[in-house]
């Protein structure tokens, strides 16, 4: 009897492993639904703000002040975004994302009540700050939970977030504002971040850490300086600020010598914000650039291509996040078959050559439109950039978090985020620059001193303003558009070039979770902490 009893226990414990397995995916489900709330209350947020600007200015005022609501936000993000990821290394990762979620939150209802434009400057500095940890908390908790060789399943989930968000997000912000009033656009995310919240403390357990070194203070200073000035730079130069000017030209200076500075001090510092041992890894530099070039194009296409289509071709300002369907739906196609195939193969090399070629090819076709270029025909090209973009956009994180150690997980996240932040704010600078050059230059050339006028405050005039023009005067402006756009995709397909070459040498380390490493290959091979529903207390 014993015996069987014996022989009965490998059975029972078998029998109830499938249980215990299940629960573990309902548990990780819940969890990722609420990263991915989340992560669209980051993504979400300027879009539906910047449709509601002119509502709060004509109630607040302060229309000089217009630009910083939206500066002061990225300014905090950018500049945050590699702290939270080192808070949640040494501190714990559930902790930091929590935290950023209820900055985020106050931050949110603070600006919904803002009295005035300064008072929502500085709400949305404290909102900022949240944001910098929503999507590097996302990441990291993916990267905690889920082994690489699995992250792939998810990739489509988060790519269809990223599309929902810029599709809607327009239609959203107009949609608020106008049946419920502006400061809605701030108070929609508490009732979003609270059930958020609530999912992620009830469910996600992961060990809590305590180090004993104390934060880089120095070192967080002097990055949050850097950031900050190259954003400044990218943001004010050319518009607010004449490129060659002096403030600048200070910024730049202030700019690098605050990075130096960092560098310098991340080789003495005893826990550094921003260990350069993870840049030793040759996968991860070469993702952190590749994230670089697709942050510098992809913003930049978001810009363009509604101001072409609504230029050009004629297209309404209501529906401009549609507009970007053709390129968001291939890229949420190909982002989940990229996903699926490298959780089925393990092998993931050839999403970041194939997507590089297919985002030049792309961003070549796009210069190549003009005032006859049909809809459907732009909707192509921008579905062959989609496409390459869908190689991309997670792979490189998936890449970056493979090559590090598990307790890097959060300054590689982070460091991957800020690259990919930086790269949206230099494209959309430089492109935008280039683009405001060329219509200038076609349109004095087409409707001399009258198109001078008309463009020399801005190069991108709203629907209202195209219609009040003389035939003549639109006439130019669309060929002044379509030329605009021509100088800034080619760009974009010169620079893409650059993430074509980093993926030629890219060497595909096998994922964690993919079996064991071939000799020499010693990747960290820490096991991902577990996720369960919590007991009843």
């Amino acid at each position: 009897m014993a015996d069987q009893a014996k022989a009965a226990e490998p059975a029972a414990e078998q029998a109830g492993k499938p249980a215990e397995g299940e629960k573990q995916q309902r548990s990780v489900r819940v969890v990722l639904m609420a990263l991915m709330i989340t992560m669209m209350l980051a993504m979400l947020d300027n879009m539906i703000v910047g449709t509601a600007m002119p509502t709060i200015v004509g109630e607040l005022g302060g229309l000089e002040h217009l630009s910083w609501v939206v500066t002061a936000y990225t300014l905090a993000t950018a500049a945050s975004t590699p702290i939270w990821g080192k808070v949640g290394d040494m501190y714990g990762r559930k902790g930091a994302f929590m935290t950023s979620i209820v900055i985020f939150l106050i931050g949110s209802a603070l600006s919904g009540m803002a009295q005035d434009m300064g008072q929502l400057i500085g709400f949305r500095a404290i909102q900022g700050l949240g944001a910098g940890g929503l999507m590097v908390g996302v990441m990291a908790i993916i990267g905690d939970l889920i082994p690489p060789r699995e992250r792939g399943k998810y990739q489509g989930m988060m790519a269809g977030v990223m599309a929902f968000a810029m599709i809607l997000g327009p239609l959203v912000g107009g949609s608020i504002t106008d049946h419920w009033g502006w400061r809605w656009s701030f108070y929609i995310n508490l009732p979003l971040g609270v059930v958020a919240l609530l999912a992620v403390s009830a469910v996600l357990h992961l060990p809590k850490k305590r180090v004993q070194a104390k934060i880089d203070y120095l070192g967080a200073g002097l990055l949050a300086l850097g950031i900050s000035s190259i954003v400044l730079v990218t943001t004010w130069g050319g518009t607010e600020y004449a490129w060659g000017s002096a403030r600048i030209m200070e910024l730049i200076g202030i700019g690098v010598a605050a990075l130096v500075g960092f560098v310098y001090w991340q080789t003495k510092a005893a826990a550094p914000v921003m260990p350069l041992h993870i840049f030793r890894s040759r996968n991860f530099t070469l993702m952190s650039t590749i994230g670089f070039i697709t942050g510098f194009v992809m913003f930049g296409a978001v810009l363009f291509l509604p101001l072409y289509q609504q230029a050009v071709q004629g297209a309404s300002a209501t529906n401009s996040g549609l507009l970007l369907l053709p390129m968001l739906g291939a890229m949420l196609v190909v982002s989940m078959v990229a996903g699926r195939v490298t959780t089925n193969s393990g092998r993931y090399k050839v999403f970041p050559l194939v997507g590089s070629v297919l985002m030049i090819i792309g961003l070549f076709l796009l210069s190549r439109m003009d005032t006859d270029t049909t809809r459907f025909t732009s909707g192509l090209y921008m579905a062959v950039l989609g496409a390459g973009m869908g190689c991309l956009m997670q792979i490189t994180m998936l890449v970056a978090q493979n090559s590090v150690e598990m307790k890097d997980m959060g300054v590689a996240s982070s460091s991957t985020t800020l690259f990919r932040t930086l790269g949206s704010s230099f494209g959309v600078a430089i492109m935008g620059a280039l683009f405001n050059h060329r219509v200038q230059d076609v349109m004095t050339e087409r409707a001399g001193a009258l198109g001078s006028k008309l463009t020399e405050q801005s190069a991108q005039l709203d629907a209202a303003s195209l219609a009040k023009l003389p035939a003549a005067a639109r006439d130019a402006y669309q060929h002044a558009v379509s030329a605009g756009t021509h100088s800034a995709f080619l760009l974009g397909s010169v620079v893409a070039v650059l993430a074509l070459i980093a993926a030629v040498f890219v060497k595909e380390v096998p994922l964690k979770g993919a079996g064991a490493p071939k000799p020499g290959e010693d990747e960290a091979t820490d096991e991902a902490p577990q996720v369960h529903l919590a007991e009843p207390v």
